[in-house]
């Protein structure tokens, strides 16, 4: 179990890379060209329906607002060593939900996965388990426990 200390660290860190300016660079670079068109149809806008310039600046500024109070909450889908954008699978094991001979399906933390067998090893029996090595796109490739899973 982590310590509070430790949970903090992590925390500390993660804080740190929200203000980086790779993260705040790659998430504002996103929202320029949308930040672009915004004005340039505001002031399409005003002009046509002959609006104030405070209020089509006003709005202008709402919607970089907006941008600026949702990154607290989209950062890290920025962020390159956020561990949700890395293969967190590698090491896990799961349980065969049928035979694997090469592939099938495994179920690893509830979730159901396309399943290869890593090259040289023995095919696997349905609930038996196995054990992540590496992932390919959206296919884990695993190799057979030794232990068999018993299901309950």
């Amino acid at each position: 179990m982590m310590s509070p200390q430790g949970a903090r660290n992590k925390t500390d860190a993660a804080e740190g890379r929200m203000w980086s300016a790779s993260v705040l660079g790659k998430y504002w670079a996103l929202q320029l060209p949308e930040a672009a068109l915004v004005v340039v149809v505001m002031l399409l806008l005003k002009e046509w329906l002959e609006l104030p310039a405070w209020l089509t600046w006003s709005l202008v500024g709402l919607w970089v607002a907006k941008d600026a109070a949702i990154y607290p909450f989209v950062w890290r889908s920025f962020d390159p060593a956020y561990p949700a954008t890395q293969h967190s699978l590698d090491g896990e094991r799961g349980v065969a939900t049928e035979r694997l001979d090469p592939s099938g399906y495994i179920r690893v933390r509830g979730e159901l996965w396309r399943a290869e067998l890593a090259h040289g090893v023995r095919q696997v029996e349905k609930d038996e388990t196995v054990e992540v090595q590496s992932m390919r796109g959206l296919t884990v490739i695993v190799v057979p426990v030794s232990e068999p899973h018993r299901p309950q």
